[in-house]
């Protein structure tokens, strides 16, 4: 008889499944910000928080690979690194869309893009994009080795979010705590 984390675990390990799973939290901020149960600010930092979570899972799986490298639940998440980081994007997109739809006039949003806290978010933004639009295999195919170079922007945007992150909250407490651990682990691993 099979356990529920085995069971979990099987049905994680069809990539067809977890998709869906990784867009449920994206299906209730939607539902919730239209049923105004849930703020602008709280959709903000939701859809934001999302974001770098998976980011975070994405970055830390190599590291994790190398500290634990029988550990099933690791390979599983080795497995789906790439839909952790298109589902990172995906929640950022989100993020991006609703702060232009709130913000919507160009004056303002320049204004605003200007402000270190802003353009720091708008810059990994656009990295990001380049990053999700070669995060297929075709695209690995036809860049070959340039794929990898190119997919090693991911820590200048990464830095970029954290630092984003850090200027735009209250308390930057966490921001700083958690890119700290990110980088870390990198370290570790590049000392690997």
């Amino acid at each position: 008889m099979m356990t529920l984390p085995s069971m979990i675990a099987a049905a994680l390990a069809r990539r067809s499944l977890a998709w869906p799973l990784l867009a449920l939290p994206a299906f209730y901020i939607i539902i919730a910000r239209g049923l105004d149960h849930i703020s602008y600010g709280e959709t903000i930092h939701l859809t934001g928080q999302w974001s770098v979570g998976f980011l975070c899972a994405a970055l830390l799986v190599t590291p994790l690979k190398q500290w634990f490298p029988k550990r099933q639940e690791i390979r599983l998440l080795l497995r789906h690194r790439r839909a952790l980081g298109v589902a990172s994007f995906s929640f950022a997109l989100l993020h991006t869309v609703i702060y232009l739809d709130k913000k919507w006039t160009a004056g303002l949003v320049i204004k605003e893009g200007q402000d270190p806290s802003l353009l720091t978010g708008w810059i990994a933004f656009v990295v990001f994009i380049l990053l999700a639009i070669t995060s297929n295999d075709t695209s690995v195919r036809r860049l070959g080795r340039r794929w990898k170079t190119l997919h090693r922007s991911v820590y200048v945007a990464s830095a970029l979010t954290f630092t984003h992150w850090a200027l735009t909250v209250f308390d930057p407490t966490t921001a700083i705590g958690v890119g700290a651990i990110i980088c870390l682990a990198e370290l570790s691993r590049a000392r690997r």
